[in-house]
């Protein structure tokens, strides 16, 4: 059994940990650049104007890293309600074709008093370059053992909005 300041200490390196990853990924930001498409006769979405599903602009989401499959599953959810919400067209992540891809990373911390979800969402072409991150940070509530289990559906859903809108602004720009 771990003594009380080996138990701060070691919630402390966890909290650490994330927090080095997450400025990790966002170091590797690149400036954003126009959108591409990922295959010919998909068309390019516009600077200016409304992205619909008539453009033939679609996203698959690949499977999330570092989340385990239940909050994996329900953020897919939430994502999939926000994207109809902003009228962005998700196609399946299964050998779908689609104009972009998007990569998830996602970590927690915890500690019994409160916790945080780092996550990162990175959108890339066909060659895998990147052309847009969405990043942040959501609070949790707190959790003995793993941070996971303090991470509620308000807070998927919270990540889930603020990348859909993201993504429609940066479509729509």
């Amino acid at each position: 059994m771990l003594s009380t300041s080996s138990q701060k200490i070691s919630s402390v390196l966890r909290a650490l940990a994330g927090l080095l990853l997450v400025g990790a990924l966002a170091a590797c930001q690149s400036s954003s650049q126009p959108p591409t498409p990922i295959s010919g006769p998909v068309s390019t979405p516009s600077i200016a104007g409304q992205a619909d599903e008539e453009s033939g602009v679609t996203f698959a989401f690949e499977p999330f890293t570092g989340a385990p499959g239940n909050i994996a599953d329900e953020l897919s959810e939430y994502i999939g309600n926000e994207a109809r919400k902003q009228d962005i067209t998700l196609v399946r992540r299964i050998g779908a074709v689609a104009t972009y891809r998007v990569n998830g990373f996602l970590a927690a911390t915890g500690q019994p008093s409160n916790g945080t979800v780092f996550y990162v969402f990175d959108i890339v072409d066909n060659n895998g370059r990147r052309l847009k991150r969405i990043s942040g940070t959501e609070t949790t509530g707190g959790a003995s053992g793993d941070p996971w289990q303090s991470v509620s559906s308000s807070t998927l859903s919270r990540i889930a909005t603020r990348s859909m809108v993201e993504i429609e602004a940066w479509l729509n720009r």
